[in-house]
């Protein structure tokens, strides 16, 4: 499985949404990752499943992962099919029941993930786990962009790799907040191979320039 590089669009410029993550999917990147907010779960408020349209409207091909931060996940799931999302990632504590979600998530063409705060341990029944295609780690509380990287992140990391290699399941292992040039590297050794990147990428002049640093730290 190659190592896959998001662009949090949380950290994009968002007067010019549409010209700004298509010159950053032009760069290079594998995925654009898509942070969903209701002020309720989440003391913020973001994008919702029409930014997702009018992004595939403008010309936008690549694949769209989307990281549901809302207290009525299954509400956002039809939308954002509709809306040409590739992948949803939820919080299990959001939901009844994580296995109903993931079926649901499936049964309308996308692929599914679980996501954990940092405070959250990372509880996974085996059937699930031979269900999802990604299992999200948060490195920072969610919410606001430009935090720092939590340092106790790395054993979670390296937990959350034994897990998968355990039950032999290809799900990605991202890894979402406070990634840069200075600690991807270690992200990446510690067992990640999906790496969602806000000001560490957006805050560049040069995309390509930016991504090419990254990818050679993995």
């Amino acid at each position: 499985m190659s190592k896959v590089i998001a662009a949090s669009i949380l950290n994009a410029n968002l007067a010019c949404l549409g010209e700004d993550v298509l010159q950053v999917s032009a760069a290079g990147v594998g995925s654009i990752h898509f942070d969903v907010m209701d002020h309720h779960y989440v003391p913020n408020l973001s994008f919702g499943a029409s930014v997702c349209a009018a992004l595939r409207d403008f010309g936008i091909a690549t694949p769209i992962d989307v990281h549901l931060m809302v207290t009525k996940p299954m509400d956002y799931i039809e939308p954002f099919a509709k809306a040409g999302a590739n992948m949803i990632t939820f919080h299990p504590d959001t939901v009844a029941d994580a296995d109903l979600a993931i079926d649901y998530i499936k049964d309308n063409g996308m692929k599914a993930g679980l996501a954990f705060n940092p405070d959250q341990d990372v509880v996974i029944n085996d059937e699930i786990i031979e269900k999802i295609d990604m299992l999200l780690l948060m490195s920072v509380f969610p919410g606001f962009g430009g935090q720092s990287f939590i340092e106790a992140s790395y054993q979670k990391i390296k937990y959350a790799r034994g897990l998968l290699d355990k039950h032999n399941s290809p799900a990605y292992l991202a890894v979402d907040g406070g990634i840069n040039l200075d600690n991807i590297g270690q992200v990446s050794k510690s067992g990640a191979d999906f790496f969602v990147v806000g000001s560490g990428l957006m805050s560049s002049d040069d995309y390509c320039s930016r991504i090419d640093q990254l990818t050679a730290l993995l």
